[in-house]
């Protein structure tokens, strides 16, 4: 349910797997996504430099944080919605995460994608 294929928002801390951008440092380097272009596209400022790029989704990867860190729901049925880490288990590559807010607010999801989650600003 409201899988889409594009996942981006701003306010999400995303990291740059572009091998072209790997010249340049910013392979692997992390940024937040201040600006969504047509869906697909960030406007990412790096963290460490501050300088800004614009990279498609496909070169990006979300971020997890600590346990106990706050998410955005980036993908899936409760798109869109805050939530807290619980927990990961790594064999599956999921994780664990208690929905904050909303109309789901205090809702724990046992089992949600890696790829479905991103950790906020």
């Amino acid at each position: 349910m409201n899988r889409k294929d594009y996942w981006l928002f701003e306010g999400i801390i995303v990291k740059v797997m572009s091998k072209a951008l790997a010249e340049k440092g910013y392979y692997k380097q992390k940024g937040v996504v201040k600006k969504v272009i047509d869906k697909y596209v960030g406007e990412i400022e790096m963290l460490d430099s501050k300088h800004v790029l614009r990279v498609d989704q496909v070169e990006l990867e979300t971020v997890l944080p600590q346990i106990g860190g706050i998410v955005k729901i980036v993908n899936g049925a409760y798109r869109g919605s805050n939530a807290k880490l619980l927990g990961v288990d790594t064999e599956k590559f999921c994780a664990k995460v208690q929905i904050e807010k909303g109309v789901y607010d205090g809702r724990v999801i046992k089992s949600i994608e890696y790829e479905d989650i991103c950790k906020l600003a």
